[in-house]
Parts: C-alpha cells; structure tokens; sequence
C-alpha cells in the first residue's frame, strides 16, 4: 500500500481499521500458510514454546513468559515486533498513535474535526510500536500511565482538560506490543493499575478519569522463583493473562551447544587460525547438564544457557593467548585450557548449601571431571587403548601444559602406541595444535578412569 499523506488520500487508499492483535493474527497466519518459522533463532522450542505462543496469538490472548533465567523469554517478547505490520497510518503529532480512522485522543479528535480530510497523516514502523519496562521497584504508575503535567497546567489548561495529562508508556505503546520484563518486581500497587487497562480499557490519574479504548497487546516475563523470593504476580492481575508460555533450558546437549554457537561473539586475529575440536564442544555443553542436575548446584535459580556461550568463549580465548604469546599460526583449546572456564562458570551458579565447607571452587572441577569423563567415554573405548597403557606401564611418562608449544607434544607421538590412532579417531591429526589437543583429551580421560596417574605442579602435568 502506498502511504498516503492526508486522512482523505487515507481513505480512498482502501486502508481497513485493524486491532493489534487481528493484525499480528492475520500476519501469523500468512506466515503458517507458508510453512514458515515463527521464531527460526529460537533453538529447541518448536514441540511446546512456539506452538503455544502461536496458540495465544491465534486466539488473541495477553500472553506472560514463565521460566528460569537465560532461557531467551525477552528475546522472544521483542521478536513478536517481527509480527507486526511494515507501518500503520497515525494521525500526525498524536501521543498516542491514533488511528485516524478511529481517534481516541481529544487532540486527534479535534484535528480531525478542524481539518477533515487534510488531516496530515503520519506512518509509524514496528520498532515505535514496541514499548519495554523493566519492573524495578521504583516504578510508578505515572511511568506506566501518565500523569498531570505541571507544565501544561502553567500554561493555562484546566485540571478537567485532557490535554493537561502526560501519557505513560503504555498509552504512548497504543496499537502496539508492550512488555513488562520481570514483573514480580513491579510493586503490588502498580500491579493493580494495570487492571483496568487489560480489561476495561481506561484508566485514572491523579483522580481524573479518562476512557481511553487502548489497542495494547499486553506481554510479561516472569521467573518462578520471583514468586517467593523477590515479589509475587498479584492473583487479579495473573488472572488477566489469559496465555501463560513455560519457558525452559535446551533438552539436550547438541540443542545446548546450537545455542551456544548460534550466540557467541565472533572476534577474529588476524593471521591466526581457531581451531575447537569437537570433544571440547562437547566438554563445553556437557558441562552445563552436569550444573543443572548438580544437587550441589541451586536448580531453583536454574543454569544459564549464557555460562555454555560463555565458556565456549573463554576456551577461544584462553587458546588464542597462548598461541599469541607463542608465536603458533593455529589455536586449538586442550584439557589444560577447561581451568580457565572458572571465570565465566562461577558467576553463572548458585550453590545449594551456601556456607558450607565445600567452595564453588571445588564444585566446578567436580563437574568438570564427570563432563570430561562422559565425554571420553562416548568417543574412547580402554580396549582400544591398551596399547597406550601397556607403553606407560613400561614407564613412559608425558608432560602437558597450557602453555607448552605444540610441537613438542607430537615430536614423541609415535613413542607412545597407539597414541597416534586415538588422535586420528579422534580427527585431529591435522596440526601440531590439534594434535596436541586430542592428547591431553586421551591423558585425562585415561586418569578419570583410573587407569593413569595425574602429577601437577603449578602449570604442568605429568601423566604416568
């Protein structure tokens, strides 16, 4: 449609008055029509989440968010934008995006009664018709609704006269999407302010009542453990929402590690090459599932999908510095790398006996160890290395190191039978570098099944 710049070029267009949520629904439905996915970045959600958002804006419904924390419920209340037209007509200089075939506002009413058909119209896109609030405590209903403006008043405007009312952000969001994130923190008295607004469609301030037929799709977030800890949902206002969507963490660790590849940052060196072999990948996300069957581990507060963007990160990293410092064309992260995921692990759990001996320390390497050793127990058999524990039991030994070249690690490779074969099987025998990765992978999955001794002294480790 072509945009027309007055109400009467308006009308003649064959522009249709549509509520917010027949124009999202008309768009969703253009969209299944085409075998198309609501949300393609949203990974693992496709059996329950989506179907069930589709359910709710299908039916029109205000919908709240419901899960743990880190499971993208403000990423998908931004993206439902995506579902909103290219541009709806306002008439122009309206506060609240009146339509001009349908004003509410004594300002547009009045314009229009003035102007009639030269009425000058604006066009809005979907980006202005997304308002957010975070629930803090401090938040007012003047925020959300509006308020007298003193300004307007001094300027000769009578109390009684709408025009002396600031609008809040949800009059200001009118035909569009408003979210609320985090609302148990919004206060008790704020929560019941919203009634009306979801219901009856008007609203008062500072005693003046204005009857405002708001076109508001109404969307919140919450976390479970909000409930009891920080604030509640007022039983009225939950009540209100008539579509309740439970978030939850991937179900499984290749979903877990999508995530975390489709979301980590992307940095690049020049002139230098990374390199993640899959059994880090692995490590990485198998990690996380350990944290969140942890009874050591709160799995009230949940674990984040961020602490797997995060380590993945981290182990990038920490590979990169040392191929930097030595002067190495190719990062590869090893065993000897996963220590460093401490910074980026610890922040991210909440342990169940806080105060007790056991420090967060000594949960993570707990956990690293039983990620590493499943994951060694998916890709390795013992039988097929024997013939690395017959060499050790010769009296062999190997020292590895964060900070050891990678070249020395392969110089002695075939010293060692049967070590070259689980590098191959492994598939990194490409590189020095990815190379001395699939070692320190085979020496640490050999100790964790007790099957080799584990000696280390400051950065290095002796296997024996």
């Amino acid at each position: 449609m072509s945009r027309a710049k007055t109400l009467g070029e308006l009308r003649e267009s064959g522009y249709r008055l549509r509520s917010v949520r027949d124009e999202i629904r008309d768009n969703l439905v253009a969209r299944l029509r085409a075998k198309e996915t609501l949300f393609p970045s949203m990974i693992g959600y496709d059996e329950r989440v989506l179907p069930a958002i589709e359910h709710a804006v299908l039916a029109g419904h205000d919908m709240i968010f419901l899960g743990e924390r880190g499971q993208g419920k403000s990423r998908m209340m931004r993206m439902l934008v995506e579902l909103l037209d290219e541009a709806v007509p306002i008439v122009e200089g309206s506060e609240v995006n009146d339509d001009p075939l349908a004003p509410i506002s004594q300002y547009a009413r009045d314009r229009i009664a003035e102007q009639g058909d030269a009425t000058p119209v604006a066009w809005v896109e979907p980006e202005a018709r997304y308002g957010e609030k975070l629930a803090t405590p401090d938040v007012t209903i003047a925020d959300l609704l509006g308020e007298i403006d003193p300004i307007k008043v001094a300027e000769g405007h009578y109390l009684a006269d709408e025009a002396t009312i600031h609008y809040g952000l949800i009059p200001r969001t009118n035909r569009g999407i408003f979210c609320i994130n985090e609302l148990p923190d919004l206060p008790e008295r704020v929560q019941v302010g919203l009634f009306n607004v979801m219901e009856e469609q008007d609203f008062q301030v500072k005693g003046f009542k204005i009857r405002l037929p708001l076109d508001v799709l109404i969307v919140a977030s919450a976390n479970p453990e909000d409930y009891t800890r920080r604030g509640r949902i007022i039983t009225p206002l939950k009540d209100r929402y008539q579509a309740q969507i439970r978030t939850h963490y991937p179900e499984t660790r290749a979903l877990e590690l999508q995530v975390a590849e489709q979301e980590r940052r992307r940095p690049e060196t020049n002139g230098l090459d990374v390199h993640v072999p899959e059994f880090v990948r692995q490590i990485v996300g198998e990690l996380t599932l350990q944290a969140r069957q942890s009874p050591d581990v709160s799995q009230v507060s949940g674990v984040s999908v961020r602490a797997s963007i995060a380590n993945l990160e981290t182990v990038r990293a920490a590979a990169e510095r040392r191929a930097l410092i030595l002067g190495e064309r190719e990062a590869v992260p090893r065993i000897s790398d996963l220590p460093s995921m401490s910074s980026s692990m610890l922040g991210k759990l909440e342990l169940e006996y806080a105060g007790t001996e056991t420090g967060e320390g000594e949960i993570f390497e707990k956990l690293l160890k039983r990620a590493t050793k499943t994951v060694f127990d998916e890709l390795l058999s013992i039988e097929d290395l024997e013939p690395v524990l017959t060499s050790f039991s010769e009296g062999w030994k190997i020292e590895v190191g964060p900070n050891l070249p990678a070249q020395e690690y392969v110089e002695g490779l075939d010293n060692i039978h049967g070590l070259r074969a689980a590098v191959e099987k492994l598939g990194e025998e490409g590189s020095p570098a990815r190379a001395a990765s699939a070692i320190e992978f085979v020496l640490e999955g050999l100790h964790l099944s007790n099957r080799l001794n584990k000696d280390v002294e400051g950065g290095r480790v002796l296997y024996r």
